[in-house]
């Protein structure tokens, strides 16, 4: 008995200590509705978006997307994320993952800063499995994604 409760009590610890996050942002000289069209025009994604590449799926709200997701040292991963919320030229947020175990909720936010947008990559992690991950392999991803965008971006100006 004395085993299954020492289980159990570790068990909701590491939930409960399981989070961690990422965060990459990049300024790119152009409007929020030019970077809106770049990050959401599906077809086109592969060509300049060597990262996370979408396989399957629409982004639309409640649509389930796939995309493999592309890390350097790492073979690439398929994960699945149902969009929760489109506001256009502002914002993309996906989740997805195995509840309980590692769960992540990725955002894509734009905020016009007058002079250009900052583009922001935010993405969380929760669950028990995130004690025993590192993820700044992600973050580098992630900031090579912004470049990416940034010089898609500047060839459709």
């Amino acid at each position: 008995m004395l085993i299954v409760f020492i289980v159990i009590a570790v068990g909701i610890i590491l939930y409960f200590t399981g989070k961690k996050s990422v965060h990459a942002e990049i300024i790119i000289d152009a409007g929020p509705s030019t970077i809106w069209s770049v990050l959401t025009t599906a077809d086109q994604i592969q060509e300049w978006n060597s990262v996370l590449v979408p396989v399957e799926g629409e982004l639309k709200e409640g649509e389930k997307v796939k995309y493999e997701f592309r890390q350097e040292g790492s073979d690439p991963a398929v994960m699945s994320a149902t969009v929760i919320k489109m506001e256009e030229n502002k914002l993309i947020n996906q989740k997805g993952g195995l509840a309980g175990i590692l769960t992540f909720n990725h955002k894509y936010k734009l905020e016009d800063m007058g002079d250009g947008v900052k583009v922001i990559i935010h993405e969380e992690y929760r669950g028990i499995g995130v004690n025993f991950w590192n993820p700044t392999p992600v973050q580098v991803a992630y900031e090579k994604l912004l470049r990416e965008l940034d010089e898609r971006v500047k060839t459709t100006l």
